[in-house]
């Protein structure tokens, strides 16, 4: 699929089918991740791929019992190495971490459709209880996003978009 098929294409995806997702697209998608650009090329993603059915119910309930996290067969559950980022102190570890596991997530996502699967961004979960189950020290690797993947049982609309003319300004 070519990229922007792809951006056109990418939607958010909250049900999935019990198909297996192969490794090879696993692998495809975690190798997309790491080419995202990063602060200071510090590459300070990690990245938890979890297929265990009890600790996919456990992280459903961290993320306030969402059925997209408890549906899925696949979660990738993103982290910022925070010990890596640290060079750029306070900065680097509140900001520049949500930046990393940004860019790594959507070329995550854009990827998944690519190859014909369905995701979504996740962030609303317990942070220091995602940590807990997944046997992180939170101060070390902070979860940031839990992006459950499959083969899609669902197709979503676009949502609707705003314009350019209503959300780019320029100063010429």
């Amino acid at each position: 699929m070519e990229l922007f098929e792809a951006i056109r294409k990418r939607r958010s995806i909250r049900q999935f089918t019990s198909e297996y997702v192969p490794d090879d697209y696993v692998n495809k998608i975690l190798e997309s991740a790491t080419f995202a650009p990063s602060a200071g090329n510090l590459q300070s993603c990690h990245f938890i791929v979890v297929r265990n059915k009890k600790l996919i119910e456990n992280l459903a309930v961290a993320a306030w019992n969402q059925e997209c996290v408890r549906n899925a067969s696949l979660l990738i559950v993103v982290c910022c190495d925070t010990g890596q980022i640290a060079s750029y102190g306070k900065r680097g570890t509140e900001l520049f971490t949500l930046h990393d596991t940004g860019a790594a997530i959507e070329n995550m996502l854009l990827a998944s459709t690519a190859l014909g699967l369905g995701s979504v961004w996740v962030g609303a979960f317990d942070e220091v209880e995602a940590a807990e189950l997944l046997g992180l020290n939170w101060n070390e690797f902070r979860p940031v996003a839990i992006i459950p993947t499959g083969f899609p049982a669902e197709e979503p609309s676009m949502p609707e978009r705003r314009s350019l003319s209503e959300t780019v300004e320029y100063r010429l």
